[in-house]
């Protein structure tokens, strides 16, 4: 449970003053932020006529519009304009905050632009041979290759090799795949030497 001990903890009541000592001001009140803002704007007025090149310019208001006029009608239209809600004091440093605040946020933190981002250069991905169906594919000695669909050599000349499931320098040996119905028993290595290739070529490939 929390303790109110003030109701401006729950309202935002607007301070006014009503009397000056025995000088009794209009009915409705006058707001202390309007006389806040009166006074700000009468010290600008008073710097800009001290300022070389400005004070040209004011010098040629006259001196009860300048310092009495001019401050008061724009303090009374300031205290009255809310944005939000908000007074326009808070309104405004709300605005230039964000003004000059960063655009681009990353776990409400500035980041750089999006158009910096770090882009990788091309991948290449081979496939696994997971998916139980060949692939074009052309592979260089020496090594070895696990080949575990059913298939059989497109030449008749190459079949010494891939029965013996060796091949020898300066060889290739191209393999198709078999229908999907024929199953191998087990898997069939194939040992490259240097220089040699296999060369997998799907049936279904143009």
């Amino acid at each position: 449970m929390t303790e109110i001990r003030s109701y401006r903890r729950v309202f935002d009541l607007e301070r006014r003053i009503y009397r000056i000592d025995r000088l009794r001001l209009n009915p409705s009140g006058v707001p202390v932020l309007g006389i806040v803002y009166f006074m700000a704007l009468l010290g600008a007025s008073l710097v800009l006529a001290r300022v070389p090149v400005l004070s040209l310019a004011v010098g040629q208001i006259p001196w009860y519009l300048r310092a009495v006029v001019l401050p008061g009608l724009t303090a009374a239209v300031l205290s009255v304009i809310r944005i939000e809600g908000r007074p326009f004091h808070l309104a405004a440093r709300a605005l230039v905050r964000f003004g000059l605040g960063a655009r681009c946020l990353a776990r409400l933190q500035p980041c750089r632009a999006a158009e910096s981002r770090w882009y990788p250069d091309e991948l290449i991905v081979l496939p696994d041979g997971s998916d139980g169906r060949m692939r074009r594919l052309l592979y260089s000695g020496p090594g070895a290759a696990l080949v575990a669909v059913a298939y059989e050599p497109s030449d008749a000349a190459s079949a010494t090799d891939w029965r013996a499931c060796v091949l020898r320098r300066q060889r290739r040996l191209t393999v198709r795949d078999l229908p999907r119905s024929a199953r191998p028993g087990r898997a069939q290595v194939i040992e490259l030497a240097p220089g040699a290739s296999l060369l997998c070529h799907p049936r279904d490939a143009a």
